[in-house]
């Protein structure tokens, strides 16, 4: 299961659908693929100041001080995987975190 956390100053992305095998799963190539198109986009089209690791079955992403137009990115980015774990809802579990967690 590909779990989605959203804190004050960061995303995180772990884990894996298990909706196909590896290399066919449509479901982690969709969450992939919007999660890539957000960082791309709050990069290109932002001046706001981001971190980012990506790794397999992993995206960690930090972020400070958002403009309006970098939350409504980030907002945009929650719709879309909304929106798939509407329909997948065995391989994609949404965490809003009320506060950071401290690492």
């Amino acid at each position: 299961m590909i779990e989605i956390t959203r804190c004050n100053d960061s995303i995180t992305i772990k884990g894996h659908a298990g909706y196909a095998e590896h290399g066919k799963d449509i479901v982690c190539a969709g969450v992939s693929a919007l999660a890539q198109t957000m960082i791309s986009s709050l990069l290109q089209l932002t001046n706001d100041n981001i971190e980012y690791h990506i790794s397999s079955g992993n995206i960690e992403i930090k972020h400070w001080n958002l403009s309006e137009a970098a939350q409504l990115l980030i907002d945009s980015f929650f719709i879309g995987v909304k929106m798939m774990a509407d329909t997948y809802l065995n391989h994609i579990r949404i965490v809003q975190a009320l506060q950071d967690v401290k690492r």
